[in-house]
């Protein structure tokens, strides 16, 4: 009874904090009994349902465990394909039996994996089960799936992974919807179901995009598209044995923009024969050359571990990696010149130290560099470090603002609604001007003559579906309010429609703004 006697406690009030909720948790609790918030949700949902209480949104907030898994305004998934041949040969990559390539049985996501023995639907709910027990919103899913190299496993895998995906967030707190059921039909429950996937990402090899392989890819709902770079270098990928060479990144950038993807790089500095001079060039060239200008990063230094080819190299002290301070001096170094419009999602791999035979071990490395640049009084300006959060808005400090470049034959237009006063970033939309030429590749994707959004994000505090939050950024027009600068943008350079790579799940919100699905895309005449 002690977690019922609390909630009564404080559900009462509207100014909760803190400090009231552990004194209530003492107050009732018995001395030899944790009382774990997890708990106190479960019971607290319980009182509701039985109409004992009434909802109090202070005290909700105050049961969340880890807030910052929906601080950025989705719930996300993250799922692992099953143990597949990768054609890559790469010194660095790790190569565990009975593991995708690259990945190690003891990293978190992995090991969930091997719990659920890699079924996409048992890992799509159980996240969804461990998000909303702790407290979370779980109707708007960004699902991401890893997993040696998604374009060299079996097509008809391909699909049934995607579909048990859409069929799991479908079915979550309802009866399971029959097997025979095709992806198609999976996607269009999904559009106006209560837990929606609004973005869909997966991993791949620039050499490995073609056409073809883009069509495809927009046929099974994926808008996101991370790509293992490591390197813009030929003599530092043939060195590593990647099996490509940069203009195979160059090519597929071009490609997946034209057809409205976002970009997640992966980049590895400190690879054999690179130098800190160079990781260093890298990044700048990233920036600079309108063939790269990737939407997010995902910085992976590399270290060696035992299994792949490099272990033997470094053995024989053929190679070594970079000192800690050397690392965290070229980290900083690299997010001074990051622009405004790109994200770092991550800037280590999440592997165990105790894997590590040599290379970066420290697990909480951007802490560390973040605290280091706040004493030097220095900023970086990537889209993670200035997203709103759950921070207080001033209405009177936020502003309009544009930026535009050249990337990958096109013009891109980075429009967002920030707190100009304290630099947070409240919402931004990726907005591309293709060429005008004729394509045949854009006709078979239906984008003749189309501006196209590439990404509408509105940063915060998750707020469920059809409710508001006035603490939160969520839900407050903003992302009506790009679409509106997107169109008049589209307008005035003589583009006839504007098309948006929207999500299965986010589909019903675009119709409401006029848009009709065309093939695969949201699309308005403007």
């Amino acid at each position: 009874m002690s977690n019922e006697k609390i909630i009564q406690n404080l559900i009462h009030s509207h100014h909760i904090t803190k400090k009231d909720l552990d004194k209530a948790k003492r107050q009732f609790c018995d001395s030899k009994k944790i009382i774990s918030n997890v708990n106190l949700l479960k019971t607290y949902r319980q009182l509701i349902k039985n109409k004992k209480i009434q909802s109090n949104k202070n005290l909700e907030k105050l049961l969340v465990c880890r807030p910052v898994r929906t601080l950025s305004g989705v719930a996300i998934i993250t799922v692992l394909t099953k143990p597949y041949p990768c054609p890559g040969k790469c010194l660095y990559c790790p190569q565990e039996k009975n593991m995708p390539k690259s990945y190690l049985s003891n990293e978190p996501a992995v090991m969930r994996a091997i719990l659920c023995q890699f079924d996409p639907y048992k890992q799509v709910q159980g996240r969804l089960k461990s998000l909303y027990q702790t407290g979370h919103p779980t109707d708007k899913i960004e699902l991401i799936i890893l997993g040696a190299t998604w374009s060299a496993y079996p097509r008809q895998y391909q699909t049934w992974f995607i579909k048990r995906c859409f069929q799991a967030a479908n079915d979550f707190n309802k009866r399971n919807q029959p097997l025979k059921q095709s992806l198609s039909q999976a996607q269009k429950i999904n559009q106006t179901t209560q837990h929606r996937i609004i973005g869909l990402s997966i991993e791949t090899r620039p050499n490995l995009v073609n056409e073809k392989e883009v069509i495809r890819l927009r046929k099974l709902g994926c808008t996101r598209i991370e790509i293992g770079v490591q390197t813009i270098f030929n003599d530092i990928l043939q060195k590593n044995k990647r099996g490509h060479q940069v203009q195979a990144t160059i090519q597929a950038t071009k490609l997946l923009k034209q057809a409205g993807f976002k970009i997640c790089y992966h980049m590895m500095p400190n690879l054999p024969s690179s130098t800190l001079k160079k990781d260093l060039a890298m990044f700048k060239k990233l920036f600079s050359s309108p063939d790269f200008q990737p939407d997010m990063l995902k910085i992976y230094p590399c270290t060696v571990v035992k299994g792949s080819p490099l272990y033997k190299i470094w053995q024989q002290n053929k190679y070594k990696p970079y000192t800690q301070k050397q690392l965290i001096d070229l980290l900083i170094k690299i997010k001074l010149i990051l622009p405004p419009y790109t994200r770092v999602n991550r800037l280590i791999r999440d592997i165990p130290s105790i894997s590590i035979e040599a290379g970066n071990k420290v697990t909480n490395l951007r802490e560390i560099i973040q605290k280091k640049m706040a004493q030097q009084n220095l900023a970086c300006q990537c889209i993670r470090c200035r997203e709103i959060k759950n921070e207080q808005i001033n209405f009177k400090n936020v502003k309009f603002k544009i930026i535009q470049y050249s990337a990958s034959g096109g013009i891109e237009y980075f429009l967002s609604y920030e707190d100009v006063k304290n630099n947070k970033l409240l919402a931004f939309l990726r907005l591309r001007l293709p060429e005008k030429k004729f394509n045949p590749f854009l006709q078979n994707l239906n984008l003749i003559d189309c501006a196209l959004v590439r990404e509408l994000h509105t940063y915060g505090q998750l707020i469920n579906l059809n409710s508001k939050n006035k603490q939160a950024s969520q839900h407050k027009g903003w992302g009506k309010k790009l679409m509106i600068q997107a169109e008049k943008i589209t307008q005035k350079n003589n583009y006839s429609k504007l098309a948006v790579i929207a999500g299965i799940g986010v589909r019903e919100y675009y119709r409401k703004l006029g848009y009709k699905l065309d093939g695969t895309y949201m699309v308005k005449n403007v």
